[in-house]
């Protein structure tokens, strides 16, 4: 399939540049997976929606601060993401001025009042085009929380604020380690998990630390000549137990986020069983797809000729998906990660 194929006009109005006043009062778009068929809600009342026969399963991966500015020794300034901790203590980062970066330049990282925290070099760049920073020593967490600033994303036209650092968070969120949210649970309030809770479900907890490229369109003309970047996943062996023996005794499985689902879907083996442990997952789920292991999908809406998009499409169909965009255009609902969100059944 071509990469065009996945494109649709969206209002810049319609991009969510904040989130609702209060958590949990977004708009919920229905649909039925099979016959397309949708309906306008609210995320109130999304546990009326499920059977007590079903295990829902969400992402506990909590945003790292990891957007930064460094100084150079000739006073300029450089933004940094952080990505991922190297077994040296080294850091992988995206740089916004990667061209005009050399290896052996040091940077200073301020805190907010202007005072030296860390000094790194750029030691490496990498073939992915990203660099490598060194330290003189590993970094702890609370480094990013003096210098960084929560990575909302590009489509989010503001700097982000106090409010942030609570909103671009799920309620449960637990192990640090993504630059970008697990977005489909920042719906969820903890009065909501109850009601679901109180009907006997069960709520099963993956990590996914989401990396950079969720996000971002594909750029290559056909979608089969799309490379996905990795992520780390960690299923427990606790959380593992509990889906087979659900899945062995027929109960749905509700992935709560496309994390979630290639989660699930990258720690099933072909049988669909799920397979405990901590590993890196690149898989592609395009139309075409056969699933494993989820019955339902809980989701935001995605951005145009993103493997987002691509991957609820094969989890229905592009028509369905796309009418049930179109839909959503026309009833103003708001998209992409602040925005309103989708329950596929």
């Amino acid at each position: 399939m071509q990469t065009k194929e996945f494109f649709f006009d969206l209002p810049q109005e319609l991009i969510a540049q904040n989130p609702s006043e209060k958590r949990g009062e977004d708009r919920l778009l229905l649909m039925d997976r099979k016959s397309g068929e949708y309906k306008d809600l609210t995320i109130n009342d999304f546990p009326s929606l499920l059977d007590e026969n079903c295990v829902l399963v969400v992402n506990n991966s909590k945003v790292r601060k990891a957007r930064t500015f460094a100084t150079t020794e000739n006073g300029g300034q450089v933004e940094f993401l952080f990505l991922e901790e190297n077994e040296d203590h080294s850091w992988n980062c995206i740089c916004n001025k990667n061209k005009k970066q050399k290896e052996g330049r040091a940077y200073c990282f301020n805190d907010k009042n202007g005072n030296l925290v860390k000094k790194g070099v750029l030691t490496k760049k990498n073939e992915d085009g990203s660099v490598q920073l060194s330290f003189d020593e590993p970094l702890e967490e609370e480094f990013f929380t003096l210098v960084g600033h929560v990575p909302l994303p590009p489509y989010i036209k503001r700097e982000d604020t106090f409010s942030d650092e609570n909103r671009y968070q799920t309620v449960y969120s637990k192990n640090i380690g993504s630059v970008a949210s697990p977005t489909a649970g920042l719906h969820f309030t903890k009065e909501i998990l109850d009601k679901i809770k109180s009907k006997g479900i069960q709520i099963a907890e993956v990590t996914l630390h989401v990396g950079p490229g969720t996000f971002l369109p594909v750029r290559s003309e056909n979608i089969e000549d799309h490379h996905m970047h990795y992520e780390r996943y960690t299923v427990t062996e606790e959380t593992a137990e509990l889906l087979n023996k659900a899945k062995s005794e027929n109960k749905k499985i509700i992935a709560v986020g496309t994390t979630s689902m290639r989660t699930l879907e990258s720690a099933a083996d072909r049988v669909g069983h799920i397979q405990a442990g901590s590993r890196r997952t690149n898989i592609f789920i395009k139309p075409g797809y056969e699933f494993k292991f989820v019955d339902s999908l809980f989701t935001n809406f995605h951005t145009p000729e993103s493997t987002l998009l691509m991957l609820v499409s094969a989890f229905s169909t592009k028509e369905n998906i796309f009418a049930a965009y179109e839909h959503a255009i026309k009833e103003k609902y708001h998209f992409f990660s602040y925005g309103d969100a989708m329950f596929i059944k």
